[in-house]
C-alpha cells in the first residue's frame, strides 16, 4: 500500500458552515458542545473561516473566538438556507451537532438546497448517512458484504407492524428511523402492547422497524476512524455492563471491553472496519453489536455516521481527540498527515492502548417529574453521565458511583434501600439497579442467581462480589486485638478497590461514623504511607513519551507520573460534575472561561472534573486536568500534591460550593468570597436574619416540625403557600398548596414531617414578577451587573422560565431599588466574585427570594447579550487583579435577548409536562432580536415549537388566566385561526365575543367531539392548557390533554403569560420577518 506523504487539503474550502445541536435534551447533551468546539478548533488551525449556527447560548462553542461568525438561530432547513444564502460557504459539516444537525443536513440535501448554493458536504457523504439511518437501506447494504443484522421488517403503519410481529414472533423490539436516543422505541410481548407503542412512535418518525428481540445478549461497540484514502483504525472498544435491552445511554459502560475473548475482540474489530469501508464513512463513526454470550454469534445493531455520545466518551477514555481528527479528515487530510495530539511526535494513524479501565455511569433525575416510570429500557431517560478511571474495575466502579451524586458512597456502606421484591427489581431494572445488586449480595444471593435474573456477565458480578467481601472483612474487624500490620494490608486492599475513607469508617464504626471519623482514617492512612499516586493517560500505555497532563489518581501504582515543584503557582478550578437538571453546560462555560483567565494571568490552570461530555475536561483547555472525584477526600489529595496558590469554587455550580466550609477547615486558600460568607448566604436562617437586620423585605417563612404548627402559620399568612419538605417520599420536592385539603394531601402522602425532618413553609405571592440580578463584586463593591426579568410570573422555577434581558417592563424606580439592595447585600457579605440574587416585585414592593454566591445558570446568557464576559471579570477579581468598571453606556442595548427552556418530556413516558416550582427543563437556547417579538419567536422555534397553521385548542384554567388569554384569543380569531375550547373557556370566550368550537373533556364519554380523540387524530397545531387547581377531575383531565399533546408531538404551552406572548409574536410577525444577523452585528 502506497502511503501518500504530502499534507493534502482541499484548497477550494475557504469557508465552512457548522451545524450545532441546539438546546441540551435527553439523548443529545453536552457531548455535542465538546465535538463542535473541537471541530471549530481544527478548522481554525487550517485557516478556514467558520460560521456556526447554534441557538444554544450557554455553550462554549458559541463563545467569542471559537467560530468566526455565530448565528443564534434554529437548526432547521428554513433558517440554515437563509444563512447559506447570506454567507455562501464552500462546505458544510453535519456530523458534529448530533441527530439534530444530521436530520437537518439530510433534509437540505433532499430539498436540493445544498446543490442550489453549491455547498459541499465535508466528511461522510449524505448518501452514506442515509444508508445508515434508513433501516431498510442499511440492512441491504450490509447484506452485500455478508454481515449479519438483526432480522427485522420496516413498516410505515400499525397494520404493517402487527403483521411483521406475527412473522418474526414475539418478543419484538420497535425502533424509529432518524430518531435520537431510542426515541419511540420499546419492547412488546403481544399485539396490545405493540399497538399502543407504534401509535405513539409514528408521531415522531415515518418509518418504524420491528425486529426480533435479542434481550440478554451482550452489547459491544467500536469507535472507528477512516480517511478518504481508505486508511481505517479502531480507536476504542467498549462493552455494556447491562445486557441488550437497555439503551447504551442508560447502561453502565466499560472501556476497554473486559469480558471478550481475544478471538471475539479481533473478529468484531475486523467486521467494524469492513462495514465502515463498505459504507464509505470519512471521519468518525461507531458500530454497535449484539454478541451472543455463549457462542461467537453476533448481529450488527446500528452504525452512527456522526459523532455520538460514545465518541465523546471514547475521546476522553483514550486521549484520542476523535472530533478534532474527524474534522481534519473532512477537509481531505489523511490520518498519516495528522499528529497524535498527545505525544506530539507520532502520527494520528495508530490505535490507542490502555493500561487502565474506564467506567461510564448514567445519571437520572426521575424524581423531578411527577408520574414518570422508573424502569429503564430501550429508550433513553438519563440526563447526564460521569466517567471514572481506575487501575481495576472495582476501583473505577466505586469512584463512579460516588461521582453520579445521588447520595451513595460507592457499591457498599450506603443507606439501606427499601425493596419489597429483590427478584422483580433484578429482572425489571430501574435507575437503582446497581444498588439492588449490592443488596442481593448482602441477602446471600450467589453470583449465578444474580446472573440468571439480570444477565449481567459473571465477570462483572465476581468483581462486585470482591467489594462486598472486603466490606465484610472490615465490618468484622476487631479493634481491641488489632494487629497494625494486618489492618494496614486490609486498608490498602480496600483503597485499591475504590473504598472512600468514609466507607471504611462506616464499615468499622457502623452508625457512629461521621465526618471526623473519616478524617481520622485519612490521617491514619497518611501516617502509614497509604496514599494515592498520580497516573497519566498517554494513549500508548506508557510506550512513548507523552506530553499530556491528563491525569487520574489511583492506589494501584508505585510512583507519580508527574513531578511537582511546589511553586504555589497553580490555581485549581473545581468543575461541575455530572450534568443534571439544574446544573448543566452553562457551568462548563463558566469553568472554561475561568481556566482561560487563570492562564492569561500567568498562573498554572488546574481542572478537576469527571464529566466526559464537557469542554473543560478536554486536556488542552488547561495545564493539568485531573479526571477525578470532586469529593472532599479527593480534592484534598490533589491539593496535597499541587500545593496551589488557591482554589476557585464559584464557577462549577452547587457541588464545589458545598465544599467551602470543609476546605476552609482544612486550611485551603479559597479564592474570592470567604467560606463563612458563603455559608451566611446558603444557610436560610443566617441569611434571613441578616436581611431582617438590614431591613430588606423577604417573603414570610418558617421552619416547622408538626402539622399543628403548619396550620397556625396558615392562619397567620393565608394561602397559597410554598412548601419545601426536607424528606421526600415521592414526587416533586416542592409544592404550592392553595387550600387545606391540598396541603394535607401533600404533607401526608408525599412527605414526612417530624423534628428530624422539618418542613419549610413560606408565603407564595401570586402574580408577582420575578427579576434576576447577575453580578460580579470585588471586596463587596459592585463591578458589573445585569438585570433580567421572567416572562412568566413567579411560581415557575427560574430554570424553566423564559427570561428577557435587558428587562423591558420594570418601573425605573424598581430598577433603582434592586441596584441599591444588591449593593447592600454585596457589602454585607463582602462578596468577591460572581453572584446572583432573585427578587420578587409586585406593584412596587420588592422582596428578596435568595442569593447564590457563585456563577448562576444565566451568566453565559447575560455575558453574551451584553458582550461583557462576567466570568473573566470575576476570575480576575478572585486573583486580586485590578479591573475597570465597564462604562455606563455599555448597559444601553438597542436589542433584546431571550432565553427559552428546552423540555424533554417526550422521553419521559407518563410524566406530566406541567411547570412548577421544581425545575424540569434539560437545556436552554438564547436568541437575540431587534424587538421582543423576533427574539421570542426565534427562541421558541429553536426549542421545537412550530407556528400553528390553522387549529388551536385552548383550555385556559382559572378566571385570572382566562382574562390573561382573552386578548391573545381575539388576535387569533382576527388572524383567521380556528379556536377550539373546553367547557368553561368556551363559555367565557363567547361571553366576550370570541367565537370558538366546544370540545368535551376526555372523561365525557357521550360527547361527539372529545379533546383526546382530536389530539390522537392530530387535529390541533398548538395546545394551550393552563392547569386550574388540584381537584381530582381537573388533574386527570388536564393530565390527559397535556400528556396527549406530548405523545402526539403537538406543541404545548402550560403558562398563560408565555402563551399570550407567543401568540402575539406570531400574529404580529412571520418567520420571514426574523432577522438573519450574526452575533457580532448586534
Amino acid at each position: 500500500m502506497l502511503i501518500n506523504k504530502m499534507r493534502m487539503m482541499d484548497k477550494n474550502i475557504k469557508k465552512v458552515l457548522v451545524l450545532g445541536s441546539g438546546a441540551l435534551k435527553i439523548g443529545e447533551a453536552g457531548e455535542f458542545d465538546y465535538s463542535g468546539s473541537q471541530a471549530l478548533k481544527a478548522l481554525r488551525e487550517e485557516n478556514v473561516e467558520t460560521v456556526l449556527i447554534n441557538p444554544n447560548i450557554a455553550t462554549v462553542q458559541t463563545s467569542e473566538g471559537v467560530a468566526d461568525k455565530i448565528y443564534f438561530l434554529p437548526v432547521t432547513p428554513y433558517f440554515v438556507e437563509k444563512v447559506i444564502a447570506r454567507e455562501k460557504p464552500d462546505g458544510i459539516l453535519l456530523a458534529f451537532g448530533g441527530q439534530t444537525a444530521l436530520n437537518c443536513g439530510v433534509q437540505l440535501y433532499e430539498q436540493g438546497i445544498l446543490e442550489k448554493y453549491n455547498v459541499q458536504v465535508l466528511g461522510t457523504p449524505v448518501r452514506a448517512i442515509m444508508d445508515t439511518e434508513d433501516r431498510e437501506l442499511f440492512v441491504k447494504k450490509l447484506d452485500q458484504i455478508d454481515v449479519k443484522t438483526i432480522s427485522s421488517v420496516a413498516v410505515s403503519d400499525t397494520k404493517g407492524a402487527l403483521k411483521a410481529a406475527k412473522e418474526l414472533g414475539y418478543p419484538v423490539i420497535v425502533r424509529a428511523a432518524y430518531a435520537l436516543g431510542g426515541l419511540g422505541s420499546g419492547f412488546c410481548d403481544n399485539d396490545t402492547e405493540l399497538k399502543e407503542l407504534t401509535e405513539k412512535a409514528f408521531n415522531y418518525s415515518s418509518q418504524l422497524l420491528i425486529e426480533k428481540s435479542l434481550k440478554g445478549w451482550k452489547e459491544v461497540e467500536y469507535e472507528v476512524v477512516r480517511d478518504k484514502y481508505d486508511n481505517c483504525i479502531t480507536v476504542c472498544n467498549m462493552e455494556n455492563f447491562d445486557p441488550l435491552g437497555i439503551h447504551t445511554g442508560e447502561s453502565i459502560v466499560v472501556a476497554p471491553s473486559q469480558t471478550l475473548t481475544n478471538s471475539e475482540y479481533h473478529r468484531l474489530r475486523e467486521l467494524a472496519i469492513k462495514i465502515v469501508r463498505h459504507i464509505g464513512i470519512v471521519g468518525e463513526c461507531n458500530v454497535q453489536y449484539a454478541l451472543h454470550p455463549e457462542s461467537e454469534d453476533y448481529r450488527v445493531i446500528e452504525v452512527n455516521a456522526r459523532l455520538s455520545r460514545s465518541s465523546a466518551l471514547a475521546s476522553k477514555a483514550t486521549g484520542y481527540p476523535l472530533a478534532f481528527v474527524a474534522a481534519k479528515l473532512g477537509l481531505g487530510f489523511g490520518l498519516f498527515d495528522l499528529k497524535n495530539s498527545v505525544t506530539k511526535t507520532t502520527t494520528a494513524f495508530f490505535e490507542p492502548a490502555l493500561d487502565y479501565v474506564v467506567v461510564k455511569i448514567p445519571r437520572w433525575d426521575l424524581g423531578k417529574f411527577s408520574g414518570v416510570s422508573k424502569q429503564i429500557g430501550s429508550s433513553m431517560k438519563s440526563v447526564g453521565e460521569i466517567m471514572s478511571i481506575g487501575r481495576t474495575f472495582e476501583e473505577a466502579i466505586q469512584k463512579g458511583l460516588r461521582m453520579i451524586g445521588v447520595g451513595m458512597h460507592g457499591f457498599v456502606e450506603n443507606k439501606e434501600l427499601k425493596i419489597d421484591d429483590i427478584d422483580k427489581e433484578l429482572k425489571e431494572p430501574t435507575d437503582q439497579r446497581i444498588f439492588v445488586v449490592s443488596k442481593a449480595f448482602r441477602q446471600g444471593y450467589t453470583v449465578d442467581q444474580i446472573h440468571d435474573l439480570t444477565r449481567i456477565d459473571r465477570w462483572f458480578l465476581y468483581k462486585l462480589r470482591n467489594i462486598v467481601d472486603t466490606a465484610e472483612l472490615l465490618e468484622k474487624f476487631n479493634h481491641k486485638e488489632m494487629d497494625p500490620k494486618s489492618f494496614n494490608s486490609l486498608l490498602r486492599l480496600a483503597k485499591q478497590q475504590g473504598f472512600s475513607d468514609f466507607q471504611i469508617a462506616r464499615a468499622l464504626y457502623k452508625d457512629k461514623a461521621n465526618e471526623s471519623s473519616s478524617l481520622a482514617i485519612r490521617n491514619y492512612r497518611k501516617d502509614n504511607g497509604i496514599t494515592p499516586v498520580v497516573k497519566q493517560i498517554d494513549t500508548l500505555a506508557a510506550e512513548y513519551p507523552a506530553h499530556t497532563n491528563y491525569l487520574y489518581l489511583t492506589y494501584n501504582g508505585e510512583e507519580n507520573d508527574v513531578e511537582y515543584t511546589g511553586d504555589h503557582n497553580s490555581v485549581i478550578v473545581l468543575g461541575s460534575g455530572a450534568y443534571r437538571i439544574g446544573s448543566s453546560v452553562e457551568f462548563d462555560w463558566c469553568s472554561v472561561n475561568a481556566l482561560n483567565t487563570v492562564r492569561k494571568e500567568g498562573y498554572r490552570a488546574v481542572m478537576i472534573n469527571y464529566n466526559p461530555e464537557t469542554v473543560s475536561t478536554d486536556y488542552d483547555m488547561c495545564d493539568r486536568l485531573y479526571f477525578d472525584e470532586l469529593s472532599h477526600e479527593r480534592v484534598l489529595d490533589i491539593i496535597d500534591l499541587e500545593n496551589p496558590h488557591g482554589v476557585i469554587l464559584s464557577v462549577g455550580g452547587q457541588i464545589p460550593n458545598n465544599l467551602a466550609i470543609k476546605l476552609d477547615n482544612a486550611g485551603v486558600n479559597i479564592l474570592g468570597t470567604s467560606a463563612k460568607d458563603i455559608d451566611n448566604a446558603e444557610d436560610r436562617h443566617k441569611f434571613s436574619s441578616m436581611l431582617d437586620r438590614m431591613k430588606i423585605d423577604q417573603p414570610k417563612w418558617k421552619e416547622l416540625t408538626t402539622l399543628n404548627d403548619i396550620y397556625k402559620f396558615v392562619e397567620e399568612v393565608g394561602f397559597p403557600l410554598l412548601v419545601r419538605p426536607s424528606y421526600v417520599l415521592s414526587g416533586a420536592a416542592m409544592n404550592v398548596c392553595s387550600n387545606n385539603s391540598e396541603l394535607e394531601r401533600f404533607l401526608t402522602l408525599a412527605t414526612e414531617v417530624s423534628s428530624k425532618y422539618p418542613v419549610v413553609v413560606s408565603e407564595f405571592i401570586e402574580d408577582a414578577k420575578e427579576i434576576e440580578m447577575d453580578a460580579v463584586a470585588q471586596n463587596g463593591e459592585l463591578i458589573v451587573y445585569a438585570i433580567s426579568e421572567h416572562v412568566e410570573f413567579a411560581g415557575v422555577h427560574s430554570g424553566d422560565a423564559t427570561i428577557l434581558f435587558p428587562a423591558q417592563k420594570i418601573y425605573v424606580q424598581t430598577v433603582r431599588r434592586i441596584k441599591r439592595i444588591t449593593r447592600e447585600i454585596a457589602k454585607a457579605l463582602n462578596i468577591t466574585g460572581p453572584f446572583n440574587i432573585q427578587f420578587l416585585a409586585k406593584d412596587n414592593d420588592i422582596k428578596v427570594i435568595e442569593c447564590n454566591l457563585r456563577a448562576s445558570r444565566s451568566q453565559p446568557f447575560v455575558s453574551k447579550v451584553l458582550k461583557i464576559n462576567f466570568i473573566e471579570l470575576a476570575t480576575k477579581v478572585m486573583l486580586n487583579v485590578d479591573v475597570d468598571k465597564p462604562e455606563k453606556s455599555a448597559f444601553d442595548l438597542d436589542y433584546v435577548g431571550i432565553k427559552a427552556p428546552q423540555f424533554s418530556f417526550t422521553r419521559l413516558q407518563k410524566a406530566d409536562p406541567v411547570l412548577g416550582v421544581d425545575m424540569a427543563s434539560t437545556g436552554e437556547v438564547g436568541a437575540i432580536g431587534a424587538h421582543f417579538d423576533d427574539a421570542l419567536l426565534a427562541s421558541m422555534l429553536s426549542v421545537g415549537y412550530r407556528i400553528p397553521e390553522k387549529n388551536i385548542m385552548v383550555s385556559s384554567g382559572g378566571t385570572k388566566s382566562k382574562v390573561d388569554l382573552l386578548d391573545a384569543c381575539r388576535l387569533l380569531k382576527k388572524n383567521g385561526y380556528n379556536l377550539y375550547a373546553t367547557g368553561g373557556t368556551q363559555k367565557f370566550l363567547e361571553e366576550n365575543g370570541v367565537e370558538s368550537t366546544f370540545v368535551a373533556w376526555p372523561d365525557d364519554q357521550d360527547a361527539s367531539l372529545r379533546v383526546d380523540d382530536m389530539i390522537s387524530e392530530k387535529k390541533f397545531d398548538l395546545i394551550i392548557n393552563i392547569p386550574k387547581n388540584l381537584t381530582e377531575r381537573e388533574l386527570t383531565n388536564g393530565y390527559r390533554i397535556r400528556r396527549g399533546a406530548i405523545d402526539y408531538n403537538i406543541p404545548l404551552i402550560t403558562n398563560a403569560r408565555l402563551a399570550s406572548a407567543f401568540i402575539k409574536a406570531f400574529c404580529r410577525i412571520t418567520q420571514n420577518d426574523i432577522e438573519i444577523k450574526h452575533w457580532a452585528e448586534y
